[in-house]
């Protein structure tokens, strides 16, 4: 499964935020349930619109960001 199937970004919607293609779902309000505790089977069941690829599209997106990120300490 490419992320890029099931997650996309348009300014149009939720101005540019990453979404669950066909949804105005963003990526991290998917994160946040999942942070948050919710299982996988509740936030199905409350979002039936959404598939359980859709919830590993943001896992992957979210290991994609984290791999890209780069910290560079500031000295003092």
């Amino acid at each position: 499964m490419q992320v890029s199937d099931r997650i996309i970004v348009d300014p149009e919607i939720l101005a540019g935020k990453p979404v669950i293609r066909g949804t105005r779902l963003a990526v991290e309000f998917v994160l946040d349930l999942l942070a948050a505790g919710e299982s996988e089977t509740e936030i199905l069941e409350n979002y039936p619109g959404l598939t359980r690829e859709d919830i590993l599209a943001c896992y992957s997106y979210a290991s994609y960001l984290a791999h890209e990120y780069k910290a560079y300490p500031i000295s003092a």
